[in-house]
């Protein structure tokens, strides 16, 4: 049994935590934080944009700590699950490396490159696992693609186009810090850049033309460069300041012989406006592929964690969710805003 120590009570530890209630081999065995009104278990103010609000919780079977350095203390727990600011992922996982542990960090995994650097290499020494928590490739929509990308059912892969747009997110604090939260490439597009990395590999160049706000890009659009020249890859992603469209994502993926498309956008008053995940192929047909029944965004979690203890239990690295990946696409992330600054291609 995977015993795991959850570190922060904010909306995604909310999200963690109910995946956690449904996860075979984990157990939920700690929880840490500096809430003392969260600690008793009353978790009835958290809120998020997906998922349920929260609410009270038993946590009478959960050792609970208010400090990091004390559950880290705890030697029967396994795997320390960090939900904290951004800014103090790489400390915290240091932290818990050197403490023995394994670690699944939320997105994003350091806000640069250095800190990701220092977080796999502290895993090395370790001989620990450290996982990200990049939960698209678990969404329905994407989970489809990566499994038609990577059966060869439809042929190699050709390139695609990956958005990601969300309104002006004024209720966030720190959103556009780049010592805080990072600004929309590190904390929105990452996601992308993780898929593409994931799907494509490492580009070589990239040319992005877009708008700042202070130091960090608001928005741009990205043409990818690989040594396969003949994949067209590029993604749009940033904060766009109407505030009609809270959020918007979606993809078209082309294959030798299909091209897949799904585009969902979250309108004023809730309303979703979906284009359904639809394949079109080769033979001229068009057919939208049945998906789970499920919740899209909880399901996608809960598959993620499972992801995290077959890692654990298997000692295999996770093709998904691995450090390197992670650490990857904050690289691009920041090529992106030299691109943008700069006016010219960046080599990778």
């Amino acid at each position: 049994m995977l015993r795991v120590g959850l570190v922060g009570v904010g909306f995604m530890g909310w999200i963690h935590y109910l995946a956690y209630q449904k996860a075979k081999g984990v157990k939920l065995a700690a929880v840490c934080t500096r809430d003392r009104t969260r600690l008793s278990g009353d978790w009835r103010g958290i809120q998020g944009n997906f998922g349920p609000p929260g609410e009270a919780v038993d946590l009478s079977e959960v050792a609970k700590y208010s400090a990091l350095p004390a559950l880290l203390a705890d030697k029967s727990i396994d795997l320390v699950d960090l939900c904290l600011p951004p800014h103090l992922h790489a400390e915290a996982t240091i932290a818990a490396l050197k403490a023995g542990k394994h670690v699944f960090v939320e997105k994003p995994m350091g806000l640069t490159a250095a800190e990701c650097d220092k977080m796999v290499a502290a895993a090395k020494k370790a001989k620990r696992q450290v996982l990200v928590g990049h939960v698209l490739p678990f969404l329905p929509e994407y989970a489809f693609a990566w499994k038609a990308i990577e059966s060869g059912k439809y042929g190699k892969v050709l390139g695609g186009h990956f958005k990601r747009v969300i309104s002006d997110p004024s209720w966030l604090k720190d959103f556009f810090n780049p010592d805080k939260v990072g600004g929309p490439l590190v904390d929105l597009h990452v996601h992308d850049a993780h898929f593409i990395r994931l799907v494509f590999g490492m580009p070589q160049a990239v040319t992005s033309q877009g708008r700042l706000r202070g130091g960090v890009v608001e928005y741009c659009v990205s043409q990818f460069q690989f040594k396969n020249k003949s994949l067209v890859v590029s993604s749009a992603s940033g904060v766009v300041n109407q505030q009609g469209r809270s959020f918007t994502h979606g993809f078209e993926i082309h294959l030798e012989k299909a091209t897949l498309y799904f585009d969902l956008a979250v309108l004023a008053g809730g309303t979703l406006q979906i284009t359904p995940l639809t394949l079109l192929d080769s033979k001229g047909h068009a057919e939208q592929p049945k998906l789970p029944a499920v919740d899209p965004m909880l399901a996608a979690f809960d598959y993620e964690i499972q992801e995290v203890a077959r890692s654990i239990a298997s000692k295999k690295p996770s093709a998904l969710l691995g450090g390197d990946l992670a650490r990857d696409a904050i690289v691009l992330c920041h090529k992106q805003t030299e691109a943008v600054k700069s006016g010219k291609i960046v080599r990778i």
